[in-house]
């Protein structure tokens, strides 16, 4: 091999690297050898083969050679393969030369067990690894583990032959041009399964495809499928999770009393000899083989279109609700994942309440979109109907990833058994058992999230009883109407069980969920922002929707900008009362807190932070559930929920009422006539109360509110 080829030729990959949008995140990459390493690697694109010899390279300071199929060898593509370390499976001495530069630490080495790439992702078959291709089936390839072996054979033999019979192992290192002994016999050969999963797989026409079709005559389908493919991948900024396994020493594999007895005979082995332990070596290496296939596949990581293809596949009803669909992905997400222990996107390590609301990243609209455009659902009375041909008829094989995308994906997690037997077993469930799974772990979900936040953030001085910020659920007479209740900024559920009781009485469910930072102390609040406190109410959302035929939300003074901005982002809401909206606040101290804010970005620049003013004092109407303090973070957080809210009230549509207090000394009455008037709802309503506290919803007076918002809830 040429190093400096090698070298420069590098620096073209690291170009292209630096020009692809690809996000590409290399995970326990410690646990990789320092040398004699074959890397075994699932093949599903070209990028596989350009891009991960780069990084390898990088994490190592070792050059990474690797085999190429050998119809890849032709005209540029073969100068730039060879310049890069690529060898043809064909070539005469590949075995040879891959052995000797594993003894020598010369190089480290990429091969691709499956032989080929597998646009596909089908490697299953009757629970056994099947490779499926173009001209048909195969297992996998047993090389590396083949090849592997031969190279621990060669290292003990030599360490024999040392003590035994200088002249062989004089031999065998001019052989493998060894010139010093001492390296080679101090390692070990390893082999380290890698898996590489890519999210999202979306093919269309891009810059690769389009200038191909306009240069090139001809073009073969083949290739302009692999350019709508993998360009996309990319261009459009494909995130691309490696993860590199625990490596298998082979030398574990050697033990084998025929493989022992050819290591330490005493007389000439040459390199292709064949010798007794040949067959035993062949069994091994099939051992070998099983296990890294299995730690490859073990260690795909599962995203949202890998779920939403399995449950799609795997589900006996024809047809269904977007909701009923969303709810079984949600408990796949949650319950399926955790009990399979399998490795997940980023995008599957938050919280997943947002697939049972507002779909707000996307993940299932993006989807069906592609489902339906490929034709593997229809839409028909406002329901999905599952197109099951889709699934089990023939395809082309390379054009799969491009007609039927959703194969691909539920294929790919095929291998992870247990993750299949819970989608499979949630699949089928009815919808009203699925509703009662989720209200149960969300439920539950919320009292553990408050027992250890109250745990983290204890303070003996500051400390509230621990009821004051435990979450409230009332069941109601019917499951007709839930009513969603959300408290105020540096408050806890407590400031709403007045509400919650009278409500409760009149039959309804209600659900006052902890907004998270809030019923602990200070500190905690000073951690979260406005993504964690929507995720609260998310949640608390999902509850009711669950349970409940219809919901109404509402809150006071910030959770009544929590209820607004819920009911602007889920439809399907009944109705939203908002009551003393914190819309504008009196309050001096919030006058000052951008000031403090910009002193505390500039003590943290100067590095003093002990400089810094990260509370201000807080006199609440109601000591025994209000903080005393008020982080300055968390009122920043206030404006900029309710500056994000402000465009966003002429979309909700919903029945809604405002209520606020004439004398309200923390929040400008003249805020929430703002709400008012910027609401798009035709049929809305505006009171106002002569008292003259910002927290009407306790103590004296507080009965004609909740009469007010008991008329508003009964008449919807």
């Amino acid at each position: 091999m040429n190093r400096f080829a090698y070298r420069t030729t590098g620096l073209a990959i690291n170009a292209l690297a630096n020009l692809s949008r690809a996000n590409i995140e290399l995970h326990n990459t410690e646990t990789i050898p320092k040398s004699a390493t074959i890397f075994v690697i699932n093949h599903f694109t070209r990028i596989e083969t350009l891009l991960l010899p780069y990084h390898i390279n990088r994490l190592t300071g070792k050059p990474v050679w690797s085999l190429a199929d050998v119809g890849l060898f032709k005209g540029a593509m073969a100068s730039f393969l060879d310049k890069v370390g690529a060898v043809s499976t064909k070539n005469p001495d590949r075995d040879q030369l891959i052995v000797k530069s594993l003894l020598t630490g010369e190089a480290m080495w990429i091969i691709f067990p499956e032989g080929r790439m597998v646009k596909s992702k089908k490697i299953i078959e009757k629970g056994k690894f099947m490779i499926s291709y173009a001209g048909g089936k195969s297992p996998p390839h047993t090389g590396a583990a083949a090849l592997a072996l031969r190279t621990e054979f060669y290292r003990s033999r030599l360490r024999k032959m040392m003590e035994r019979m200088p002249q062989e192992a004089e031999r065998l290192m001019a052989l493998f041009g060894i010139e010093q002994i001492e390296p080679v016999l101090d390692q070990t050969t390893h082999i380290v399964p890698v898996n590489v999963t890519y999210h999202p797989l979306r093919a269309k026409e891009n810059v690769f495809s389009e200038w191909a079709a306009k240069l090139v005559e001809d073009i073969s389908q083949r290739a302009i499928e692999e350019l709508m493919t993998e360009g996309t991948m990319l261009l459009s900024g494909v995130d691309v999770d490696v993860r590199f396994g625990e490596p298998i020493p082979i030398k574990d594999y050697m033990g084998d009393v025929l493989i022992r007895q050819d290591i330490s005979k005493q007389n000439r082995i040459d390199f292709d000899d064949p010798i007794p332990s040949k067959e035993e070596l062949r069994k091994v290496s099939l051992r070998i083989m099983q296990r890294y296939m299995a730690d490859i596949y073990a260690m795909t990581t599962v995203n949202h279109d890998h779920l939403f293809a399995s449950v799609l596949k795997k589900t006996p009803y024809r047809t269904m609700s977007d909701r009923a669909f969303c709810r079984k992905v949600f408990l796949a997400s949650t319950e399926g994942v955790r009990k399979a222990k399998v490795h997940l996107h980023k995008s599957l390590q938050d919280d997943q309440s947002h697939l049972l609301t507002d779909d707000r990243y996307r993940k299932y609209a993006d989807f069906k979109a592609i489902a339906k455009e490929k034709g593997v659902i229809r839409l028909k009375g406002g329901r999905l109907k599952k197109e099951t041909r889709k699934f089990t008829s023939p395809f082309d094989f390379h054009r799969v990833r491009i007609d039927n995308p959703i194969v691909v994906m539920a294929n790919a997690i095929e291998p992870l058994s247990t993750l299949q037997q819970a989608i499979a077993r949630l699949s089928w469930l009815p919808d009203i058992v699925v509703r009662r799974r989720i209200s149960r772990q969300l439920i539950r979900k919320g009292l553990d999230e408050y027992s250890e936040d109250y745990r983290s953030y204890y303070r003996k001085d500051e400390a509230k009883p621990k009821g004051i910020g435990r979450p409230i659920l009332i069941k109601g007479r019917s499951r007709k109407t839930g009513v969603l209740l959300l408290h105020g900024y540096m408050a806890a559920p407590l400031e709403m069980k007045e509400l919650a009781d009278y409500l409760g009485k009149l039959g309804y469910w209600v659900e006052v969920p902890r907004i998270r930072g809030h019923g602990t102390s200070p500190d905690d609040l000073a951690q979260t922002g406005v993504s964690d406190w929507v995720v609260s109410v998310d949640n608390g959302f999902a509850v009711l929707d669950a349970i409940c035929r219809r919901v109404i939300v509402g809150g006071f003074s910030n959770g009544a900008g929590l209820a607004l901005d819920l009911a602007a982002r889920v439809e399907r809401i009944r109705g939203v009362f908002a009551v003393c909206p914190s819309f504008r606040l009196m309050d001096l101290a919030a006058k000052f807190v951008p000031t403090v804010d910009r002193w505390n970005r500039f003590m943290e620049w100067v590095h003093l932070d002990s400089a810094k003013m990260e509370f201000v004092d807080n006199h609440p109407e109601n000591p025994h559930i209000n903080y005393t303090r008020n982080p300055i973070s968390g009122v920043r957080a206030l404006e900029r929920l309710m500056e994000d809210l402000e465009p966003k009230l002429p979309r909700i549509k919903t029945p809604a009422l405002v209520v606020q207090s004439k004398g309200d000394p923390v929040v400008n009455p003249k805020g929430s006539q703002q709400v008012f008037d910027l609401l798009g709802s035709e049929d809305k309503e505006y009171l106002q109360f002569q008292l003259d506290r910002h927290g009407i919803l306790l103590g004296k007076g507080s009965r004609p509110v909740h009469e007010a918002i008991g008329n508003f809830v009964k008449r919807l």
